[in-house]
C-alpha cells in the first residue's frame, strides 16, 4: 500500500505528466496535489472535474447501467486529462487526475501506470 504522496509522486513520474490530484467527488475538494502551473490551476480542475464525474454517474444512473467508470478521457489539442474513480475499499468516493502534456506522454502506458498506482493507493 502507498500513502498519497507517494501515489501522487508516481503520477508526476508518468511520461508527459503536467499535474496529478487525489479529489473527493463529494466535495469537489482535492486532498492532495503535485504539479500544475498558472496555466492548470489543480484546485479549479479538481472542483470542475468533480461535476464531470458527478454528470456521468447521473447518466449512468439514469440509462440503468450497471457498470463502473474505469476512467474518463478528456483529449484537449495540447493535453491529455484522466479521470480514474477509485473502486477500492478506502477510495469510495475518490478520484485521480492526471494531466498529461500530448506531445510527450503515451496515453495506453499512462492509464496503465494510473491503474496500478490507484491498486496500491491506500488514503
Amino acid at each position: 500500500m502507498a500513502s498519497m504522496d507517494v501515489s501522487l509522486k508516481e503520477m508526476m513520474a508518468i511520461d508527459g505528466a503536467l499535474g496529478a490530484v487525489v479529489v473527493d467527488y463529494g466535495s469537489g475538494m482535492a486532498l492532495g496535489a503535485l504539479g500544475g502551473s498558472k496555466d492548470l490551476d489543480l484546485q479549479v480542475a479538481a472542483a470542475g472535474n468533480t461535476e464531470v464525474v458527478k454528470a456521468k454517474m447521473r447518466t449512468m444512473d439514469s440509462l440503468g447501467l450497471k457498470d463502473t467508470i474505469e476512467d474518463i478521457l478528456i483529449t484537449l489539442t495540447g493535453q491529455y486529462h484522466i479521470i480514474r474513480p477509485m473502486t477500492g475499499r478506502g477510495g469510495k468516493g475518490l478520484f485521480l487526475y492526471l494531466a498529461l502534456d500530448r506531445g510527450r506522454a503515451n496515453l495506453a502506458m499512462a492509464r496503465h501506470q494510473l491503474r496500478s498506482i490507484e491498486e496500491k493507493l491506500e488514503v
